[in-house]
């Protein structure tokens, strides 16, 4: 043992000297701290699933769960860990090339077979000694670079330190990290974030001495067993009919978390495609969209999500005996004939209304309808969620109602959606080899052709007086809140929650049969996020026409005395540019089917129409940011929530450009004095207003495209998004002052004050602990849906 102690003390020592910068006078017994852990190392395996997960999920896995971990080095299980690191870039728009996909647990099985694919790994690999399992691991060094260069613990982090979205990353080896270390000595692992503490420091580098031993995967409880038997056996059903609605299930369950109801919490599964049938060990077929040919016989298999769940990509499908239930009655018991499958060629498979034409459309629409939500997350939080390509096509804020099936001449009339199916195709159908200018010809030739054949039933149509008018919007039957949404875009990330959140929003969509499915084929289904540049930009462009037919149908409820002025006002300089080619958009603005508006404001008139439409389904009345009269508070409130809804109420009234400085999503704990899960948690949203959001390259804060006069604030009283920006804390006895502050802030200097007496900036030394709180005040609100915190996009300030 002392030959081992010698030789890290060495090790040790000349860690210490090859880090330059400031970090000099770090003592000797500083140096052999890891001496100690070496010595102390327990004799038997510390328990990842015990001691090392918790700690990784939270200073870990919080910047590395996702397809933008850095360096893909997704720290959310053992398979994640064990794979290693990659520097090659998930999210690059620019790339010529579409990239090999590196999707954990689907395109490689192996270790071996993800070193073949450019992963190498930052745990020892050699021989297995404590000394050598340490001394070989980057995981290991990046830790202890950060022991060694300690963070500051107060004030800003200095500029050297890169915290964009899209900085250049460095992603050493064990043979290249000595000049990582000399030439970024900051830049140890937390990363921009306090040290750990002694605890978990020691926890870490012990189990990694130890060779990293991990737990077995924790396996189906009792109850899953069951239903996974069950659903199994559905899914896997003989005769073309069934196999027809399970391809068509699986296409649009792929991307979810399925839960089995009465299951644990935290028990998730993934419905994928398997060469081996039930009975056996789920192999699962890779193929880079859920609609490419298989190439091989295989059954449908639900197979336990092994990693950590994280809130960027967690979206959520319930499986019960009622949904079962409920698929028997869309798509078994209708009569209709499947004569043959589908073809898996691209121009049939990627366009749902040729694959599944045989369908009845209506079953199809119900199926969406009865979890919309989850089908907007979607492209919320799927691959496609980040930066260009589908968020900045949107606005920061906007409801979402839609068409009722009963209405729908799509589904009225199937033979006319038949006739449109070739108008109605995505770009995915027409694979890589697409040209920009020849695509966007082709695009607006189809949707002008479906706009005009939509169009003719609108003009048949006879005028109704709002609420009757009202009637064509689905209301959830009364009791399902799927039916009015609401959407919040936060720059490169977006959120989804039923009802009408947030004041009146500037614009709408009115979503039908027709633009749902293309939504979910477009962005998730048809969305390979490892693509090149040409499919990116065709996604970007098409999605723009998706998005002008969602508001084109909500402005035909709308007077055409009012709609082409508030359609102008969303938009200013490229889509009055994009009109002036396409005729499609003008003749929406053409025929009143709505009548009966008694204001100079028919757009909040209407607004108000909807919250009576749909008071059976709003979850409840938005009291912070559309109160009519006091008091503005939550029903049933105590003492000390009454207190800070009535204070937080005056922030939603700060708007214009004084907002600049606030971070897109602020989270604010209320601290009441006692235990504290009683203590109440609050988020601020920042609502940019655009000129147009129909710039490919536009930098979020460029004046060009932003329409600072117009920016807003939300309040609601739960945690929202997946990002939070900042975090603020506040005794309930200064909640009035807190809130009076930050409504009145004038400038980023003042801002900059406001944060040094109420903000927990990233030097904080109880920054973990607030982080801490947040994580487990999300599992308290939503047990089901929550999801870790991602703090990457974490402001300096």
């Amino acid at each position: 043992m002392k030959t081992s102690v010698f030789l890290v003390l060495i090790v040790s020592l000349f860690l210490l000297s090859s880090c330059g910068g400031k970090k000099e006078s770090i003592t000797v017994q500083q140096a052999t701290i890891d001496l100690a852990l070496l010595e102390t190392l327990p004799g038997d395996d510390i328990s990842y699933n015990d001691s090392v997960r918790p700690i990784l999920q939270r200073r870990c896995v919080v910047c590395h769960g996702c397809y933008d971990a850095p360096c893909q080095l997704k720290l959310s299980s053992p398979a994640g860990v064990e794979r290693g690191a990659n520097s090659e870039t998930v999210y690059n728009g620019a790339r010529f090339r579409t990239m090999s996909p590196t999707r954990l647990y689907i395109d490689a099985k192996s270790t071996d077979e993800w070193r073949q694919k450019g992963f190498h790994s930052v745990l020892n690999e050699g021989l297995d000694t404590p000394e050598q399992n340490l001394e070989q691991s980057v995981m290991y060094q990046m830790l202890r670079l950060k022991q060694m260069n300690p963070q500051a613990r107060v004030g800003m982090l200095p500029d050297r330190f890169d915290l964009s979205l899209d900085r250049s990353e460095s992603c050493p080896t064990v043979d290249t990290f000595d000049k990582y270390a000399k030439k970024f000595p900051s830049q140890g692992m937390p990363f921009a974030m306090p040290n750990l503490d002694d605890e978990e420091y020691r926890t870490l580098v012990q189990w990694l001495a130890q060779g990293s031993p991990v737990s077995e995967a924790t396996k189906p409880s009792a109850n899953a067993l069951v239903q996974i038997a069950r659903w199994e056996d559905f899914l896997n059903g003989e005769g073309n009919k069934q196999r027809l609605v399970s391809r068509y299930i699986y296409e649009h369950l792929f991307i979810g978390h399925m839960h089995f109801k009465g299951s644990d919490d935290r028990e998730f599964y993934r419905l994928v495609r398997s060469r081996k049938p039930g009975g056996q060990a789920v192999d699962e077929i890779a193929t880079v969209r859920p609609y490419d040919d298989p190439g091989v016989n295989f059954y449908y298999r639900l197979q336990r999500y092994p990693g950590d769940i994280v809130a960027k990509t967690h979206t959520v499908y319930e499986l019960s005996d009622a949904r079962l239930a409920r698929y028997r009655a869309l798509f078994i018991e209708p009569d209709y004939m499947v004569a043959s499958l589908p073809s898996w060629e691209p121009l049939v498979a990627a366009n749902p209304f040729k694959a599944f034409k045989d369908i009845p459309a209506r079953s199809r629409y119900e199926f969406l309808l009865d979890d919309a939500r989850y089908f907007i997350e979607g492209f919320i939080k799927g691959p496609v969620c980040r930066g260009m390509i589908a968020l900045n096509v949107i606005e920061d804020h906007f409801w979402v109602t839609f068409l009722d099936p009963d209405k729908d001449v799509m589904l009225t009339q199937p033979e006319f959606l038949e006739e449109m199916s070739d108008y109605l195709q995505v770009p995915s159908a027409q694979g890589g080899k697409i040209r920009l200018l020849s695509t966007w010809k082709d695009y607006d030739k189809r949707v002008q052709k479906y706009s005009e054949g939509r169009f003719k039933y609108l003009e048949a149509m006879n005028q109704h007086e709002i609420d009757d008018a009202l009637g064509f919007l689905w209301d959830g039957n009364g009791n399902n809140p799927n039916a009015a949404l609401t959407i919040f875009r936060h720059f490169d990330s977006a959120s989804v929650n039923f009802g009408f959140v947030g004041d009146y929003p500037d614009t709408a969509w009115v979503i039908d049969y027709p633009l749902l499915e293309r939504i979910h084929y477009l962005l998730v289904a048809g969305f390979n996020v490892f693509g090149n540049l040409k499919h990116q930009l065709n996604t970007r462009l098409y999605m723009d026409f998706l998005r002008m037919e969602g508001e084109d149908m909500y402005l035909t409820l709308l007077p055409t005395t009012h709609r082409r002025s508030i359609r102008d006002s969303w938009y200013e300089g490229m889509r009055s540019s994009l009109n002036s080619k396409s005729d499609f958009t003008d003749i929406w603005m053409t025929k009143d089917v709505v009548i009966g508006y008694q204001s100079d404001d028919p757009q909040r008139e209407l607004f108000q129409h909807m919250e009576k439409r749909f008071a059976s389904v709003l979850q409840r009345d938005d009291v912070l940011n559309r109160c009519e009269k006091p008091p503005c508070h939550a029903k049933g409130a105590g003492a000390d929530k009454r207190r800070a809804d009535s204070a937080l109420l005056h922030v939603t009234k700060a708007s214009g450009k004084t907002l600049a400085a606030f971070p897109d999503v602020a989270f604010i704990r209320v601290s009441r004095g006692g235990e504290p899960e009683n203590d109440l948690a609050y988020s601020i949203i920042r609502n940019k207003a655009y000129k147009n959001v129909t710039s490919l390259f536009a930098d979020e804060e460029d004046s060009e495209f932003r329409d600072y006069a117009n920016d807003s604030l939300t309040v609601v009283d739960w945690l929202e998004g997946s990002y939070p920006n900042f975090f603020f804390a506040v005794d309930i006895d200064e909640v009035e002052e807190f809130a009076r502050r930050y409504a009145s802030l004038q400038s980023r200097d003042a801002y900059e004050r406001f944060v040094s007496v109420y903000g927990v900036r990233r030097t904080n030394q109880n920054f973990w602990e607030m982080a801490d709180w947040f994580q487990d005040q999300y599992l308290r609100e939503k047990p089901v849906y929550a999801g870790l915190f991602d703090l990457n996009r974490y402001q300096n300030r």
